[in-house]
C-alpha cells in the first residue's frame, strides 16, 4: 500500500520485539513492557503488554521523511483505558537492531506529553 504524496522510505518491523528502555513518569509502559510489531507496506501495527500495561494495541504509517506516527491504546492495571499518540524516529543500532526514540501525547487523562525509548530485543 503507498499512500499518495509520500515516499517509501521505511524499515521492515513485521515480527520485531521491543521493550521500553526509557520513559518520562507520565508514562505507563516501563521496562516489564513488550511490544510485538506487525507491517504490510507502511502500515504498522502493534500489541503490548507487561508492567502497568494488561494489554494494549497501536496502529500507524511510515512517512515519507521515515518516521513512524501511530495511535495507540491500552487497558491498565488500574482498569483505565488510556489512548494516545506518538512519533517515533527509528535509529539502527551497531549490532543492526532497531531502537524507536519516541515523543508522545495522551489523549486520555491529563493531555501531557513525553518521550521514551523502546529497544528491539528479538523477532517473535
Amino acid at each position: 500500500m503507498s499512500f499518495e504524496g509520500e515516499g517509501s522510505a521505511y524499515l521492515d518491523l513485521e515480527g520485531r520485539v521491543f521493550r521500553s528502555a526509557a520513559n518520562t513518569a507520565n508514562g505507563e509502559v516501563d521496562d516489564e513492557t513488550l511490544f510485538f510489531y506487525h507491517q504490510q507496506g507502511e502500515v504498522v501495527w502493534a500489541e503490548y503488554e507487561g508492567g502497568e500495561v494488561v494489554k494494549g494495541q497501536l496502529l500507524g504509517r511510515w512517512r515519507g521523511d521515515g518516521k513512524l506516527e501511530f495511535a495507540y491504546h491500552h487497558l491498565n492495571r488500574s482498569g483505565l483505558v488510556m489512548a494516545g499518540t506518538c512519533l517515533s524516529v527509528p535509529e539502527i543500532r551497531a549490532d543492526g537492531s532497531l531502537r524507536l526514540d519516541e515523543e508522545w501525547q495522551w489523549l486520555t487523562g491529563d493531555g501531557s506529553k513525553g518521550r521514551s525509548t523502546i529497544v528491539e530485543v528479538g523477532l517473535a
